[in-house]
């Protein structure tokens, strides 16, 4: 099995140890109804190949590697695991699509299995089983997972990473504030102080797959702007996208320099060492600096904590959610291993342990993990809990298309932000040209 990581943040062995017995012993807490198994026979001499996001905490890619031995062993496929770097996902998801070889299968990202709809293999009979068994999906699993205006299941969403505000508690008191604020004004007055005493926020604005793309339409859709209405019309260059911008310039003034070409590891790097106050992250970050063995970080970690981000004039909760999502490709000579790899590691006793002994990293599709143990422990990461029941689509309020997974890909969103931010463009012309390339996808 091959490794391409070019990012790392792991955990001291007793965490990981502690994590991998609580993924055991969580798993008989998991409801399942009892439902007729799949009939996939395995075809001969089958073997695949697997292409799946780099690990940010290291159970992710070791209970998914143990997983995967054992489909191996127990249906005598053999299978082969490609770890990308995150901004490297897409490009290589291209490739493989395009040239109709490569991955069998690519766990992809939130829209992107949509870009190539006609490609994939049909996956409702493995969706349906798990829906059956599991509680059902929740809608957001299935807005990711079905072609729109279909039943039909092109992908099977593995869970999804929140991006919550994660903030430095004792320095925030040390400001004044007894919580963090539940509104965009107070944000914007907390950052200031926090600034004055040298303790300054930072948000990624570059092209961070996850934590740009949550930062970047949690502004927006706070003041009310979407990149698209729901018939699918370019709305972003709106009254409420430039008053976004606008509160977006306040805020980046006080940012740590250089978040302008953050990628996903820079806040996590920022924060351990100690020059961060406020960011946004999946919880990944947390885990990795409380059960660090290096005293200092274990400390930073202990002071961290994690909250919704802050409600703007919309009068909403809006929060997005990276979404892991994997489709097989009709090139695969094994169409049925495919699918079988796919179900069993959703079943309980593959995917509990993998996602608590990740410590809920990747937060679950199904219903039915709302049970696992993992959300009964630490009171700090229980915010992660809902995060596929409780986020929007990264396209809403429209629909999961070819063209808004060619927006996220091409991100358009973080562009404009970025240009509003750092003052290339005026509030007025960033939302211009996010229009402009925009309309180049949705044609309207």
């Amino acid at each position: 099995m091959h490794d391409i990581t070019r990012r790392n943040l792991g955990v001291g062995a007793g965490a990981f140890a502690a994590a991998g017995l609580l993924g055991r012993n969580a798993r008989a807490a998991i409801p399942a109804a009892d439902v007729p198994p799949l009939n996939l026979p395995i075809e001969k001499n089958a073997s695949l190949r697997i292409l799946r996001p780099a690990k940010f905490v290291e159970p992710d890619e070791v209970i998914f590697r143990e997983n995967t031995k054992r489909f191996a062993e127990a249906m005598g496929v053999q299978v082969r695991i490609d770890f990308s770097g995150w901004e490297d996902l897409r490009p290589q998801t291209a490739v493989t699509a395009n040239t109709g070889a490569g991955p069998d299968v690519v766990v992809g990202w939130t829209d992107d299995p949509h870009l190539y709809a006609d490609k994939l293999i049909d996956l409702t009979d493995v969706a349906e089983y798990l829906g059956k068994k599991y509680g059902g999906w929740y809608p957001l699993a299935e807005r990711y997972g079905k072609k729109f205006g279909t039943n039909q299941w092109i992908a099977i969403p593995l869970g999804a990473s929140g991006g919550p505000a994660l903030y430095r508690e004792s320095w925030i008191k040390e400001v004044g504030f007894d919580k963090f604020p539940d509104k965009t004004d107070g944000l914007l007055d907390l950052c200031r102080k926090l600034k004055k005493l040298g303790h300054p926020a930072g948000f990624a604005l570059g092209h961070a797959v996850g934590d740009a793309s949550a930062y970047c339409h949690w502004l927006v859709w706070a003041h009310g702007g979407a990149m698209v209405d729901e018939q699918g019309h370019v709305t972003i260059n709106s009254k409420a996208t430039v008053e976004a911008l606008k509160y977006g310039k306040a805020l980046y003034e006080t940012f740590i320099p250089g978040t302008n070409s953050w990628l996903d590891p820079s806040n996590n790097k920022a924060m351990l060492a100690g020059e961060l106050s406020v960011t946004q992250n999946g919880v990944s970050l947390y885990y990795s600096a409380k059960n660090s063995p290096d005293p200092k970080i274990a400390a930073i970690g202990a002071d961290m904590n994690h909250a919704y981000m802050p409600i703007g004039p919309a009068g909403v909760v809006t929060q997005g959610a990276l979404a892991i999502n994997a489709m097989a490709f009709k090139h695969t000579k094994f169409p049925n291993a495919a699918k079988a790899y796919l179900a069993y590691m959703m079943e309980s006793e593959q995917y509990d342990p993998w996602m608590a002994g990740s410590f809920g990293y990747w937060g679950q599709p199904l219903r039915a993990y709302e049970n696992s143990a993992i959300w009964s422990g630490d009171p700090k990461i229980r915010i992660y809990k809902d995060t596929m029941k409780e986020s929007r689509w990264y396209a809403w309020p429209g629909a999961i298309t070819e063209q808004s997974g060619a927006v996220m890909a091409d991100y358009v969103m973080v562009d404009m932000v970025a240009s509003a931010s750092t003052g290339d463009n005026t509030p007025e012309d960033a939302a211009k040209e996010a229009e402009r390339r925009a309309k180049r996808y949705y044609r309207s």
